[in-house]
C-alpha cells in the first residue's frame, strides 16, 4: 500500500529544535519561562492584539473566555453549531446552556440574521444570553461586521473561535482580533503546531491577568500555597512554547502553502459537475487551513460525498466529512437550536481534502489521480 496521506499533519520549520535546546541549556524545561513570554508577545504583535495568555489548548481558551465572561450555572450561551464540538463544550464546564444557531451559505459561519431571531427569542423567554461563540470554520472568516452590530445591540459579548482561523483575516484585520477575546488552537492538525496548545487573545488587559492567574492554580500571593477561588493546570509549558515560536516564525508561509493547495483543488477540478468549493467573500482572505467542498450527487451522476472519501481511502488518502453539527450531536439532544437547514445539507455533502502545507508534488499527483477516477473526468 502506498503511504499515508494526511488530512492535515504537523509540518516543522527546522527552527523549533533552536529554542527546545535553548530551554534545556537554560533548565526551563518547567511550567512558564522565556518562551511562553516569547510567544505570547510574538502572536500578539502578529494578531495586532495588545494581551496574550499562552494556554495548553483551545479549549481551555475558550473555557477561561467564558469564565472571564461571568457565565455560571443556568446562564446560556450562544454558539454556532456548525463547529467541532470543543466550541461547545466549555459552555457545559460552566453549567451553562449552549444555544444552537445556524449557519449561512457564503462562509459557512454563523448566521447573523437568525443569531438575532435566536436572541430575541431567548430574551422573549427571559433568557437573555451571556455571550456569543463564532467560529471562522477551516479558516474562513464569519461575518463579523454583522455578527458584532447584532451582539453590540443587545449587549452581549461576542468569543472568537479562531482555532483553525490563525492567519486569516477580516476586511484586513486578524481574525481572534474582534471580539471581547480570541481562542487559538496549536493542535497537531493546525496551520501552526506546538503538538497540543493554545491561546486567548484579548484588548482587555484585565481578562488576561485573570486569564493568566486561573490558568496556573489560582495561587494568591502568599509565601505559602493559598488559594481563594478554583484554579485550572491551563499554563503552556516553556518547552512547549519554543516549539510555537519555531512554528510562528514560518506561518505566513504556512498560509501560503494552504492557499496554494486550495488553488490546486480549484484548478482541478475545475468544470467538474456537482463540485463546489468553500469560498471567500470579498474582504476576507483565508488561511484556508483545510479546503473544503460540497459533493451534489444529483449533479454528479449519483457520485457521493462517502464515494469520494472511500475512493480516496482506498490509495490511503485521508479525507474527511465536514463537522456534524451541534444541533444534532447526541449529547446536545436537549438544547435550544434556530436552524435553517444549512449545516445539515452540509454535513450531508461535505468533504475536507488533504491540506497539509508540506504535501509533495507526487502526493498531489496520487490525489489527482485518484479524483480523476472516482470523479470520471
Amino acid at each position: 500500500m502506498n503511504p499515508k496521506i494526511w488530512l492535515s499533519s504537523p509540518h516543522m520549520s527546522g527552527r523549533e529544535m533552536h529554542y527546545i535546546n535553548e530551554a534545556f541549556e537554560t533548565n526551563w524545561v518547567s511550567p512558564l519561562g522565556p518562551n511562553v513570554t516569547g510567544f505570547e508577545q510574538e502572536l500578539a504583535e502578529y494578531l495586532r492584539v495588545k494581551h496574550c495568555a499562552a494556554l495548553v489548548s483551545g479549549t481551555a481558551a475558550l473555557h477561561m473566555a467564558l469564565i472571564n465572561l461571568g457565565v455560571s450555572h443556568g446562564d446560556e450561551v450562544v454558539c454556532q453549531s456548525f463547529t467541532f464540538s470543543a466550541s461547545a463544550n466549555p459552555i457545559v464546564y460552566q453549567g451553562a446552556t449552549p444555544v444552537f444557531v445556524d449557519s449561512e451559505p457564503d462562509t459557512w459561519n454563523m448566521d447573523p440574521n437568525l443569531l438575532e431571531v435566536a436572541i430575541k427569542d431567548r430574551m422573549a423567554k427571559g433568557r437573555k444570553p451571556k455571550a456569543v461563540i463564532v467560529v471562522h470554520l477551516y479558516g474562513m472568516p464569519a461575518k463579523m461586521d454583522e455578527i458584532l452590530s447584532v451582539a453590540q445591540r443587545y449587549e452581549i459579548p461576542v468569543v472568537e473561535d479562531a482555532a483553525e482561523a490563525l492567519g486569516s483575516t477580516y476586511k484586513g484585520k486578524s481574525c481572534g482580533s474582534f471580539g471581547a477575546m480570541g481562542a487559538l488552537s496549536f493542535n497537531g492538525n493546525k496551520i501552526i503546531t506546538t503538538s497540543g496548545g493554545g491561546a486567548l487573545v484579548s484588548e482587555n488587559e484585565e481578562y488576561i491577568k485573570k486569564t493568566r492567574f486561573l490558568s496556573t492554580q489560582a495561587r494568591d500571593a502568599a509565601p505559602h500555597y493559598q488559594h481563594s477561588t478554583i484554579g485550572y493546570n491551563y499554563r503552556m509549558s516553556n518547552i512547549v512554547a519554543g516549539i510555537g515560536r519555531g512554528q510562528l516564525e514560518v506561518l505566513d508561509e504556512r498560509v501560503s502553502q494552504r492557499r496554494a493547495n486550495n488553488g490546486f483543488y480549484r484548478g482541478l477540478l475545475d468544470g467538474v459537475n456537482g463540485i463546489t468549493f468553500h469560498s471567500e467573500p470579498a474582504g476576507s482572505i483565508s488561511n484556508f487551513w483545510l479546503t473544503a467542498i460540497l459533493v451534489n450527487p444529483t449533479k454528479t451522476g449519483g457520485i457521493t460525498r462517502e464515494d469520494l472519501r472511500l475512493g480516496m481511502d482506498k490509495d490511503n488518502i485521508e479525507c474527511r466529512p465536514l463537522w456534524k453539527p451541534m444541533h444534532l450531536q447526541p449529547v446536545f439532544s436537549g438544547a435550544p437550536a434556530y436552524t435553517n437547514g444549512f449545516s445539515e445539507k452540509a454535513f450531508e455533502y461535505g468533504l475536507c481534502l488533504p491540506s497539509g502545507s508540506n504535501l509533495t508534488t507526487a502526493e498531489k499527483g496520487r490525489i489527482a489521480t485518484q479524483l480523476k477516477q472516482i470523479l470520471h473526468f
